[in-house]
């Protein structure tokens, strides 16, 4: 589903997905599919939430920069 309006979702949760299209719209979605559908929210509270930590672009994270 496509959405004109931000909604209201947690983009700090690494089963966020937000992807751009060609004609500049923006696609969002849950990787696991527990999201609200219409319009795409986040569950209050979500049990399934994980912080991102890094990207997959070739970045680390040490030990010591872990959240705790």
């Amino acid at each position: 589903m496509v959405y004109m309006a931000e909604p209201s979702v947690r983009e700090d949760c690494r089963h966020f997905v937000g992807r751009s299209t060609a004609g500049g719209e923006r696609i969002l979605r849950c990787r696991i599919d527990v999201n609200e559908t219409d319009p795409f929210a986040c569950p209050e509270g979500c049990l399934f939430w994980e912080g991102r930590r890094v990207s997959g672009a070739g970045w680390t994270v040490s030990a010591d920069d872990q959240p705790e």
